[in-house]
This record gives C-alpha cells, sequence and structure tokens, in this order.
C-alpha cells in the first residue's frame, strides 16, 4: 500500500531554529588548533579485510613510540596526527593478524591496510571484533557490540540467527516470548531507535515476533546504545540499535547460503571494479505455506504463511576522496487462511551515501534515507464479495543528513552534523471490494517535521581522564494539511481547527545534552559516569506490550507531548589476562516524563480520536547490571545479569499510585558458552532465566444481565510464572578450502520442554459454571532444528 500523497513543505523556523552558531564555534574552534598544529603532520587512511576488502569497523591503530593512537570509524576510516619523525605503527583487529609497518613521518600520508583473519594455527577463537582493551580505555558505556561470527553459534528458534534475539541475551537489554519488541532499561519498545545502514526500521519483525527482519548474512557490524547514547542518534528516548549492512567482496565473486527446516537463505557479492567498488544481494525466505500445502483441509491448503527478506547493496570509489554506497532492504510477511482472512505487513528502506575527504583529518557523510513500513488486512465476505474490503495503514519517512568527523589530534576528535525529516502518517483506509456494499473510508493522513542538529568533542584530558561532550538540539512540528482537535480530561473533544498544508500547528524543541567521563584507575580498569537528555516525537499505540504489525504510530500533537527520558549511569570495567576476559558492573537511573498509557477500554483501531484515548504521565526505573565475557580460546561466552525496576505513575491510573510497568522484571540472567571442541565440532549452549512479567488478574467477578463480568485489582500488581529455558547448539565442519565451505548447524530451543506462560487466562470451569480457572498459554515446547550452510568462494 502506498501513501498517495507528497506534501513537502519546509518551513522558514526550521531554519531559525537549528543552532548553527554551536557549529560555527566548532569550526573556529578546529581552525584554531590547526594553526597551533602546523608542525605536525597526519596518518590517515583505511582498514580492510584483504580477502573481501570490507572495511572493518573499530579497528585499533596505535603510534608504538607515542603509546597513542585511535580507532576506525564506521567506514573503517581512521586519522592520527602527530610531530615530524619516525614511527612504527601497529595496526590490530580482534581475529586479525596484527600488521607493524615503519614510517619516516615528514607530510601527511595516506596508508591503507590490509589485514588477514587469523588462522586456526593460532589457536584462537573470538566473539570479540573490537579493539581489545576499547571497554576500559573509551569514553563509550552502556554499548554493546556483535560480530555475525559470534552470532552464527549460538542456539536459537528454528535454527535461524537473529541479530535481535541475540542482543537480548545482554545486560540491560529485556525480550518477550514470541514477541518483537525488546526492553531497555525500563524503557518501552517504541523508545528503541533500529537503524539499518542509516534508515529507521519501525517494525523489525517477521511472522509476529518469533524472527527479525534482519538477515545475519547481509549484515557486517552492530552496536546497541543503552546509556550514554552519541549526540549523532536522536528521536527515541532509551536506546539505539545500529545495523551496518556488508558492502560487499571487491576482490572476487562469492556464493552462499542455507538451507534449513523451515527457511533457506542465498547471498552473491562481486566486485564492480575489482579494489574499486563491489555489489552484494542477499535474500531470504520461509516456506511453512508449502507444509500447508499437504493439509486435506480445504481452508488450510489454501491458507499461506511466509515472509522474505531482499538485501541489496553496492559501492563504488571515485578516487581516493570519494565514494558513494546505495543500499535498499525489502521484507514482507505475508499471511492468510482461506479466502476468509489475510495479512501482511513490511518495510522498505534505501539510503544513499557520499563519504568525502575534504583533508585527511576532515571526513564528511551525506546521506539521502528512504524509510516505509505498513500493513494491508484483507477480510473476505460472501461469495459475491459484497462485504469484502482491505483495512490499510503506513508511515513513511524521508530524511536528509550530513554528518562530519574532525580528528584535531590523537587526544580530540570532533563530530558535528544536522539532519532532517518529513514524517507522513496514515492512520488507517478502508477499500472495500469492486462489488462490496461497504463504503471506502480513509482517516485523516498527518505530517510532521523533525530537525536537529549536534555537536560532540571525544578528548583526553589527561593520561588517566578522558571526556566526551556532546550536545544536540532537536525541533519537531506538527504540520497541516488537517483538521485538527482538542480533548478535554475526559477525551470528549473540546475544540476544531483547520490547517493548510505546511502550516504549524505545534512545535517542540530543545537542548539534548550528553556527556561520558572515564577514569583510568591502571591499564585493565577504570571508572566511568555519564548522563544523557533524549528526546522522542513519535510515538507507538499499541494494545500489545511487545508490538504487533498492526500497530499505529502518531506523532507528538497539540495533545500529546514528546517523550523525554534523562538517564544517569556509573560503571566499573576491568579486563582480565591480558583481555581474555572483559567484566562490568553498572548502575542506573532513568527518569521519564510523558509516558503513554490508555484509559480504560481505550478503543485503538481506526480511531480518528485515537488520542483521546491515550492518558499521560511520569516513569523511572534503576537498576545494576553484571557482564563477563570471555573474548578468547577454545571456549568462550558470556554471563550477564540484571536487577531492576520500572514503575510508572498516572493520574487516571490507581488514583495516583505507582505500578510496576508490563516490562518489569526484578531479575534478569543469561548464559551463553561456545566450545570449539576441534577443528570439526563446535558447541553452545544458551541458558535463560528471568522474573515473570507484571500482570493485572481479576480478583472477583459478578453478573450484569445473565453476563459474567470480572472485576480485577491494581494495575499489574501480579506476576506470570518465572521463565526459564536451556538452548543447545552443534555446528559440524564438513569442509573448509580455497574454494568451498560447507558446515552443519544442529541446534534444539527449550530443551527440556518447559512451558513458559506466554500468557493467562481466566475462564469459567467447564465441570463447574459458578467457578473461574486460570489458563496458562504457552507457546513453544522443545524445537529441534538442522540447517546446512555453504559458501562458494
Amino acid at each position: 500500500m502506498k501513501i498517495t500523497h507528497w506534501r513537502l513543505y519546509l518551513p522558514a523556523a526550521v531554519l531559525r531554529v537549528l543552532p548553527f552558531s554551536f557549529l560555527t564555534v566548532l569550526f573556529i574552534l578546529a581552525a584554531t588548533l590547526e594553526t597551533y598544529a602546523q608542525q605536525k603532520f597526519t596518518i590517515s587512511g583505511t582498514i580492510e579485510d584483504a580477502a573481501s576488502g570490507e572495511e572493518l569497523i573499530g579497528a585499533s591503530v596505535s603510534i608504538k613510540e607515542l603509546a597513542t593512537g585511535g580507532v576506525t570509524n564506521e567506514y573503517g576510516f581512521y586519522s592520527l596526527t602527530v610531530p615530524q619523525g619516525s614511527y612504527t605503527l601497529v595496526v590490530s583487529y580482534v581475529g586479525y593478524q596484527s600488521q607493524s609497518r615503519v614510517i619516516l613521518l615528514e607530510n601527511d600520508t595516506s596508508l591503507l591496510f590490509p589485514l588477514e583473519r587469523a588462522s586456526a594455527t593460532l589457536k584462537e577463537v573470538v566473539i570479540s571484533s573490537a579493539q581489545k582493551d576499547q571497554n576500559v580505555q573509551s569514553t563509550q558505556m552502556s554499548v554493546n557490540r556483535l560480530e555475525m561470527r559470534e552470532i552464527e553459534t549460538i542456539p536459537v528458534v528454528f535454527g535461524e540467527r537473529d541479530v535481535v534475539k541475540t542482543i537480548q541475551l545482554l545486560p540491560g537489554i529485556k525480550s518477550s516470548e514470541g514477541g518483537g519488541g525488546f526492553f531497555v532499561r525500563g524503557g518501552s519498545a517504541d523508545q528503541n531507535l533500529i537503524l539499518l545502514d542509516e534508515a529507521p526500521v519501525y517494525n523489525a519483525s517477521h511472522l509476529l515476533g518469533f524472527f527479525s527482519v534482519f538477515n545475519s548474512d547481509a549484515i557486517k557490524d552492530l552496536q546497541i546504545y543503552k546509556g550514554y547514547i552519541p549526540s549523532e542518534y536522536g528521536g527515541r528516548a532509551s536506546s539505539v540499535l545500529d545495523i551496518r549492512m556488508n558492502d560487499g567482496n571487491n576482490k572476487k565473486f562469492n556464493l552462499g547460503g542455507g538451507i534449513g527446516l523451515i527457511s533457506s537463505r542465498l547471498t552473491a557479492e562481486a566486485p564492480i571494479v575489482k579494489d574499486k567498488g563491489s555489489v552484494i544481494i542477499s535474500g531470504r525466505r520461509t516456506y511453512l505455506d508449502l507444509f500447508l500445502k499437504l493439509s486435506s483441509d480445504e481452508d488450510l491448503n489454501k491458507s499461506i504463511l511466509y515472509f522474505y527478506d531482499l538485501n541489496a547493496k553496492a559501492n563504488y570509489r571515485f578516487g581516493e576522496k570519494d565514494r558513494l554506497f546505495v543500499s535498499a532492504y525489502l521484507g514482507r510477511d505475508k499471511f492468510g487462511f482461506g479466502d476468509d482472512f489475510g495479512f501482511d505487513w513490511g518495510n522498505t528502506t534505501s539510503t544513499l551515501r557520499w563519504n568525502h575527504l575534504f583533508s585527511s583529518r576532515l571526513f564528511s557523510n551525506s546521506t539521502f534515507l528512504f524509510s516505509d513500513y505498513n500493513y494491508d488486512v484483507e477480510i473476505g465476505g460472501d461469495e459475491n464479495k459484497s462485504d469484502g474490503l482491505t483495512i490499510s495503514s503506513a508511515i513513511q519517512d524521508i530524511s536528509l543528513k550530513q554528518d562530519f568527523e574532525y580528528y584535531l589530534s590523537t587526544a580530540n576528535t570532533l563530530k558535528f552534523g544536522v539532519s532532517g525529516i518529513y514524517h507522513t502518517f496514515l492512520p488507517g483506509q478502508i477499500n472495500p471490494e469492486e462489488n462490496s456494499n461497504i463504503n471506502a473510508i480513509e482517516l485523516q493522513e498527518k505530517y510532521a517535521w523533525e530537525a536537529a542538529a549536534y555537536g560532540s568533542s571525544d578528548m583526553t584530558l589527561t593520561d588517566k581522564l578522558k571526556l566526551n561532550l556532546g550536545l544536540r538540539y532537536s525541533w519537531f512540528a506538527q504540520v497541516g494539511p488537517g483538521t485538527i482537535y482538542t480533548y478535554d480530561s475526559e477525551g470528549d473533544v473540546s475544540g476544531t481547527d483547520t490547517y493548510d498544508a505546511g502550516e504549524i500547528v505545534e512545535t517542540y524543541g530543545g537542548l539534548e545534552p550528553r556527556t561520558g567521563l572515564t577514569y583510568l584507575l591502571n591499564e585493565v580498569s577504570s571508572l566511568k559516569a555519564s548522563y544523557g537528555r533524549n528526546r522522542q516525537y513519535l510515538h507507538l499505540v499499541s494494545n500489545s506490550t511487545s508490538g504487533t504489525p498492526i500497530d499505529l504510530w502518531i506523532p507528538s500533537s497539540n495533545n500529546v507531548k514528546p517523550q523525554i527520558a534523562d538517564q544517569y549511569a556509573l560503571g566499573y570495567f576491568r579486563n582480565f589476562n591480558d583481555n581474555a576476559y572483559e567484566g562490568s558492573v553498572e548502575i542506573y537511573y532513568k527518569d521519564m516524563q510523558n509516558q503513554v498509557d490508555y484509559r480504560t477500554g481505550a478503543d485503538l483501531i481506526f480511531n480518528e480520536n485515537v488520542e483521546s484515548q491515550l492518558l499521560f504521565g511520569k516513569g523511572w526505573s534503576y537498576g545494576a547490571e553484571f557482564y563477563l565475557k570471555k573474548n578468547i580460546g577454545n571456549f568462550s561466552g558470556w554471563i550477564s545479569y540484571t536487577w531492576s525496576k520500572t514503575e510508572r505513575r498516572f493520574d487516571d491510573i490507581d488514583y495516583g499510585n505507582a505500578y510496576p510497568a508490563n516490562w518489569d522484571r526484578t531479575h534478569d540472567l543469561s548464559i551463553v558458552g561456545v566450545y570449539k571442541m576441534n577443528p570439526k565440532w563446535t558447541l553452545s549452549s544458551t541458558f535463560v532465566y528471568r522474573t515473570g512479567d507484571a500482570t493485572t488478574y481479576p480478583i472477583g467477578k459478578y453478573h450484569v444481565d445473565g453476563e459474567v463480568i470480572s472485576r480485577y485489582g491494581q494495575r499489574n500488581e501480579n506476576r506470570l510464572p518465572d521463565y526459564h529455558r536451556l538452548d543447545l547448539g552443534a555446528t559440524l565442519q564438513l569442509r573448509n578450502d580455497n574454494k568451498f565451505e560447507s558446515s552443519l548447524n544442529f541446534s534444539v530451543y527449550n530443551v527440556y520442554g518447559r512451558k513458559n506462560a506466554f500468557a493467562i487466562n481466566f475462564q469459567e470451569a467447564k465441570d463447574d459454571p459458578s467457578r473461574t480457572e486460570a489458563v496458562k498459554i504457552s507457546l513453544f515446547s522443545i524445537l529441534p532444528s538442522v540447517t546446512y550452510n555453504f559458501k562458494f568462494k
């Protein structure tokens, strides 16, 4: 389904509200320091995989004689400015062989470092791609990075590798059984910004949350920011999940994939021009619908149930200073039961990026983004289709971004930029069949502008003290055309106004300061503290806590204020045994304003006045996170434990008393282990335990006109039973040489068949209607799976 109108009116106020003076100060500071450093020279370039040409994110570049260095950015670029002299450069990346090079620095120099993967003879198995001591040394905290090699071995449902399910095993991130959403440090599911090559993904789930939309074969790198979110990100109150797609092999053609019990994958990558450009195309499809064809039931035989993904990306270098990237994603779920009911939903995103080097120290990234999420619900009519119809809804974004990275010195890096987004919301429309007696209905579209400017400085103040100062200014405007309603405290319409196209209805905005501080206790341990404010202008209206395909996104408006979250965090970070182990303990407190909940009996589906159904209050969360990870050796993995509390307070709920959020859980434990038994076999396991979700049970019942009505207690004063599960996996390497690689992956989800509660329903007992019984609904028992993976090199 496509939105039929494009109304792109940029209010002049956008240009007035962006604090360009802040960016001007950064430019003046950069120019001043440039003059100060005129006796210095710059070493810059990229670090890449020698076999594929893929740039390596977070690789370490150090100068041995000066005991200083840096790491590569999201495009594999590094820049070091040091005095003239002779130096030894050491380049390293976990899982690759380190490389050293002696240079005589007498002018600005550009160097490319292709790194070879570590051979099996090194007896090193790694599950971390970052610089070995990055967790201790950097100003970042409350952030985790995962690599695809790590995800490949972790057992999951149906054996389908899943980046979203894997991050839910990290501290501070809570999952839901059978749900596509996740919850970060007390935030709701809609408070997570999910980016695929910088484009927002509004619904990241397939098959109602059993899988995510991210095909691991197409993914290069992912990071999730849980607390201190860098100032270049904005728009969500709790976290950012930043996923980067593979660029493709610019050396030679590769073909790989996998065949599983319910899905198959195929990925092809090849150079456009060797060492200059490449292209990658990756596809995935399930075939559960093929099994339905075997059913003797006529309705099941006609039913469909599958999803597909298609990722594509191309890049090309135009000389040493310019590079162009084009990437796209298309994913769709289709479900239909006979001729009676059909349901499909999906995302489309596209990204056009231009990297440019203005100098060896100034890196520029210009980006155009498009994102679309929509769904259609088809309801079949009678034989003449006189009452058949389709219900549709959608949200679309188009966005422009300009980002700069300026390497002042090895001790200071500046980032700054601006962005603008135009949002179009289609809350819903009903399209009847051609012969239908039902009239077409369309809820009015809504429109909004979102803009921001940001700047940050990541600096080393002393040998022990590091500081990251960031400031973001965001601005949001609800704009016409449309009829705008105002509601009173009871949810009734109290006023109506009409606005023309582009006319501003309501504006919001403000500063979002963010800062992180690191104090190095010694070479292997540090203390860190951070504070960050985030504003969120889009809101998810849903009857589910974990998100469903028919959820509705709405903008901040004259009735709905932006959500604001302030988070404070303190952490201790420590590495052991020459960085073979990394550990951390973090405590946090988050204060959340303008949180959204719903009136009792709220009508959220196809409601022109859905804003009248909303209530607004405050929330807070606090907790402690413990994390121990083993990166190197035949045995690797991690243990994460989170103790936390999340509460909310609304004047119109429980007489203004605080109550636990639906996703509040006191305890959350995950244990992940991977054991490389020999060159052929790798074993893995995952154990998960967590406190049951908060919920509300009936405390009584009464009869009205012959019907039984349940009476409920206070909001979320009850708990579902505790959740726990053990998964096992094994990978058999069949062949691995210069031309071909293949393996078999076996996994068993929920090994001991725990009947974990998805929900508790209350109903009349069949043998005694006067008695009410509780019925537990469970989704999964034991689920074995096997997948054959292959790759032509």
